[in-house]
């Protein structure tokens, strides 16, 4: 099997997941995970680009999220520029 190189737009749904994996293991499960705080592990991680990653790229989140026993159970755009809320649960 080649290797395949990553996008930016995959490299940047990966460190989503890895950043809500980083939350989720934190806190625990169930939560609800909003922009400020996935912005303040990762600055890269912009209202836009989280919208659009999780569009994008939601089997890359789904794949990540279930490797470490959580789900992606919901999700909700907070308005115009605000960017999405990320409900996980344990799976």
């Amino acid at each position: 099997m080649a290797f395949k190189a990553k996008s930016a737009s995959e490299i940047k749904a990966a460190d989503l997941a890895a950043a809500l994996v980083r939350i989720a293991d934190r806190e625990g499960a169930p939560l609800r995970i909003g922009v400020d705080e996935l912005r303040r592990g990762n600055p890269r991680l912009t209202p836009l680009a989280l919208g659009q990653m999780f569009r994008k790229h939601r089997e890359i989140l789904d794949t990540t999220l279930a490797e470490r026993g959580y789900a992606l159970v919901d999700y909700a755009a907070q308005g115009t520029g605000l960017g999405m809320a990320f409900f996980l649960e344990a799976a």
